[in-house]
């Protein structure tokens, strides 16, 4: 890993970043972004508040010899003494009962300038091999903005929400042109085969009819949610030209029988 210094602040960079894999699933090496712009624990919030405005970041990594230590981001500085959003005195009940501990931190975070005070210890980090789906999970089981990547124990890059939404963007202007299997039997497979796959379908094998391209669908739906889902699915496929549908909800198919 190459590091190189620019005043106070650290710059990681990781050198086998390589475009999205075609024949397998991305992973997070595929999406990352490198180098990783950190401080020091030494520095202070002015040199922070800096690289968070001159940079566009919405954070900054606080690194120490290649080992991430915590995050300074946004979050972490909307309530400062300077600007008087910090958190109001409290009273003299809340003093006497509350936890010294909770309110001496909440201090720190807003009147200190050292960055170890400041930054947010708990980060999100995952592997170079780590699939882009377990990320997605990550990022929204912990409402997360960003997570770093790891090798060895030292921060080689950052993947935020953002990195995911470009990579949606790059698989979407990779998809193969219009295209056709050699006939409605193929198409009617495929179909057959997607909703076989998941687990929402109520549609049978038997409603499906394929014929010169067109998609027909019989029989019922438990949802519009699902009859959407069907729809968006039948569209996908390759060779289809349109899709008619004749389903109706089932609450609706069981009272005209």
């Amino acid at each position: 890993m190459d590091r190189s210094k620019s005043n106070s602040h650290q710059v990681l960079s990781w050198p086998g970043v390589r475009p999205p894999g075609r024949a397998r699933a991305l992973i997070a090496m595929d999406i990352m972004r490198s180098p990783v712009v950190a401080v020091g624990p030494d520095s202070t919030l002015d040199e922070v508040c800096d690289l968070l405005v001159t940079r566009g970041l919405s954070a900054v990594a606080v690194i120490d010899h290649g080992a991430l230590l915590g995050i300074v981001s946004e979050e972490d500085l909307i309530h400062r003494a300077e600007i008087g959003t910090a958190a109001p005195r409290r009273s003299w009940w809340f003093r006497l009962f509350g936890s010294n501990t909770a309110l001496a931190a909440n201090y720190l975070k807003s009147h200190s300038v050292h960055v170890t005070d400041v930054m947010t210890r708990q980060v999100i980090t995952v592997s170079l091999s780590t699939p882009i789906q377990e990320i997605a999970g990550l990022l929204e089981v912990n409402r997360a903005r960003r997570v770093f990547v790891v090798n060895s124990e030292r921060v080689v890059g950052i993947i935020a929400r953002a990195d995911l939404v470009r990579a949606l963007v790059s698989a979407r202007r990779s998809l193969p042109g219009t295209t056709s299997f050699d006939d409605d039997a193929s198409i009617r497979r495929e179909i057959i085969g997607a909703l076989r796959s998941e687990a929402w379908p109520s549609i049978g094998e038997a409603d499906v009819i394929v014929t010169n391209g067109v998609v027909v669908l019989w029989g019922g739906y438990l949802s519009e949610q699902e009859r959407k889902a069907s729809l968006v699915l039948a569209e996908n496929t390759a060779g289809v030209r349109a899709v008619d549908d004749h389903r109706v909800p089932l609450d609706t198919a069981y009272a005209l029988v």
